[in-house]
């Protein structure tokens, strides 16, 4: 059984840590999961929405990072990034499996890496907000990455009401938790917890991208299933706890 609902429930204990996510799109598109399977550690299942596999380009922009009851250190406490990800589950408990993140502040990526074990890259990020149009891009600079580059503009629509559970909005949207692996192979979960996502309609008005091919996939066939934030989202995060 996968319960999807129980998952969005706030967490035992206590963050360690509060963001603020802000001008974040998620772009989705359907993908068979023998194309996903080698990308995916195999101690987790692939989710999915029926039969079709789904994966996602989210780029977004973070403020206000810090630990709780402390001010945001000013080195660390913004950065943008943009996300290629997959569904997956693990004891019927469904989450995030990034292949890959790209940020713009150095200390922010190899922190990541260090203490969430989290495939982070450094890249060259703008991103710019008029009136409804959100401009977004991104280039790795890291050389001994595959190269992975995102240009794209969107125009903000009508608000759109909470995602309702048993659609494939709520499927790719409402995800609560991500799965990582440690050094010695670890399988690792770490949780988040937020409102229900805020969100908007969107229409796209550019999309040059090879964030999903720097990962030895094929590019999208088709145009993209497009959800937009419609205000900035208050998260916290918890401690990352092992699963095998």
């Amino acid at each position: 059984m996968i319960d999807r609902q129980r998952v969005r429930e706030r967490p035992p204990g206590w963050p360690v840590m509060h963001q603020t996510w802000d001008c974040l799109l998620f772009l989705h598109w359907p993908v068979a999961v023998a194309q996903l399977r080698p990308l995916v550690p195999r101690d987790l299942e692939i989710d999915t929405y029926g039969d079709t596999a789904w994966i996602g380009v989210t780029p977004f922009t973070m403020r206000g990072v810090r630990p709780p009851l402390l001010p945001p250190p000013p080195l660390l406490s913004r950065t943008h990034e943009i996300n290629v990800r997959t569904y997956v589950r693990h004891g019927g408990v469904p989450g995030i499996w990034f292949l890959s993140l790209d940020a713009n502040n150095l200390l922010a990526v190899l922190g990541a890496r260090l203490v969430f074990h989290l495939p982070y890259f450094q890249a060259r990020m703008h991103l710019s907000r008029e009136n409804r149009t959100v401009r977004f891009s991104s280039h790795r600079t890291r050389g001994a990455a595959p190269p992975a580059d995102f240009q794209g503009a969107w125009q903000l629509g009508e608000g759109l009401p909470a995602a309702a559970p048993g659609t494939l909005e709520f499927f790719l949207i409402e995800r609560y938790c991500l799965y990582t692996k440690a050094s010695g192979g670890r399988l690792l979960r770490g949780r988040i917890h937020h409102v229900p996502w805020p969100l908007r309609s969107a229409k796209l008005l550019h999309l040059a991208s090879t964030m999903i091919e720097s990962h030895g996939l094929p590019p999208p066939a088709e145009e993209p299933l497009l959800h937009a934030q419609s205000e900035p989202l208050r998260v916290g995060i918890w401690p990352l706890e092992t699963v095998t």
